[in-house]
């Protein structure tokens, strides 16, 4: 139980993160080039990130194996799609609908990532998703659509892109969950270090040039926190809770955008703008309290990820093992049928 509470703490910390990123880099567009933003943003995660992990690596001590959570061959073209995906065409596509866009809608609107994100878990990746996620789906897009539809019967390009861009993440997310089982450290940096650049040279290719040094250290610090730590947080809570739910949880982010967007900006949200955050929270509430609890087997499983030896993990170790807990390292699950309530994490990908 304890591991479930942790993991939605992390999911939703994630959320928090990236929601108040998105009105900051409303902020920004004024004087920067959507494409200048992105890559601001995921540069300062990357090179943040990329910080962090020689920190970690000279803090260990001297003469402590460091086992690592190397990324197979196999996993390379998962992690490269989702680089693709949500670190390069989601970003761009959001700037720009950023840029005609209200605020308060467009961080509401980002609830769709989520939305999109079970969807494609459940239909592609065959993922359970049950009747409460479901509902909550509908709960959301229903909100969605509200902010989205004006006079005459029309979604305003900007709301289109910002849909778009949440479809690019929810793609994103599905990948990532492929190697989610791996360092996110290394993870999040990589797609910063990537997407950075790509972002970056597009924006010089369509004449921006880097802005002031304050401003761009602001935006570096914003894309740090917004899109880096969250990212991190992210990928640990979509090990442990499943792709739909861990999106279910992220839904959240646009509430604090909301939050923080309203204060930037004050203004007096309309009717149709609260009856949309009401089918919103509604969809969120209904993931929140879904459960999941059926006699299932895990087929064997050799895998390498940080650990402790729960239920899933009775294994013994063929290397020096003091009894340090969380550790890293090569382990096999034997086959074992029993019962208990899970989500779709790493150990729990069977199907219904």
């Amino acid at each position: 139980m304890n591991l479930r509470i942790n993991a939605i703490v992390i999911a939703l910390t994630a959320a928090a993160l990236f929601g108040v990123a998105t009105p900051l880099a409303k902020a920004l567009l004024g004087s920067l080039s959507p494409f200048m933003v992105a890559g601001l943003f995921y540069l300062g995660s990357g090179i943040g990130l990329g910080i962090g992990i020689v920190i970690r690596r000279l803090r260990r001590p001297a003469g402590q194996i460091d086992p690592g959570q190397h990324l197979q061959r196999a996993e390379i073209p998962w992690l490269a799609g989702a680089i693709a995906a949500g670190g390069v065409a989601g970003p761009a596509l959001l700037m720009v609908g950023l840029s005609s866009t209200p605020a308060a809608t467009s961080a509401l609107l980002l609830n769709l990532e989520g939305v999109l994100t079970a969807v494609i878990a459940w239909v592609v990746f065959k993922e359970n998703v049950d009747v409460q996620v479901f509902l909550g789906m509908v709960a959301i897009v229903a909100g969605g659509v509200l902010l989205s539809w004006h006079a005459g019967a029309t979604v305003s390009v900007g709301a289109l892109l910002i849909i778009g861009a949440c479809l690019c993440w929810a793609i994103d997310n599905n990948l990532t969950r492929k190697v989610s089982a791996n360092d996110a450290m290394v993870i999040a940096c990589l797609k910063g270090l990537i997407a950075g650049p790509v972002n970056i040279a597009i924006a010089a290719a369509t004449g921006a040039t880097l802005p002031a040094f304050v401003t761009t250290a602001a935006a570096m610090l914003t894309g740090l926190g917004g899109y880096g730590i969250s990212l991190v947080l992210f990928v640990v809570a979509l090990r442990n809770l499943g792709t739909a739910r861990t999106g279910a949880y992220f839904s959240v982010a646009p509430l604090f955008g909301v939050a923080l967007s309203l204060l930037i900006w004050p203004e007096m949200p309309s009717v149709t703008f609260w009856i949309a955050a009401a089918l919103m929270a509604l969809g969120i509430w209904l993931h929140v309290r879904e459960r999941h609890l059926h006699e299932h087997t895990h087929e064997r499983m050799e895998h390498t990820h940080r650990h402790r030896h729960d239920q899933h993990h009775q294994h013994g170790h063929d290397f020096p093992y003091q009894g340090d807990e969380p550790h890293t390292h090569p382990h096999v699950h034997l086959p074992i049928t029993h019962s208990h309530a899970h989500f779709p994490d790493i150990h729990h990908r069977h199907r219904h």
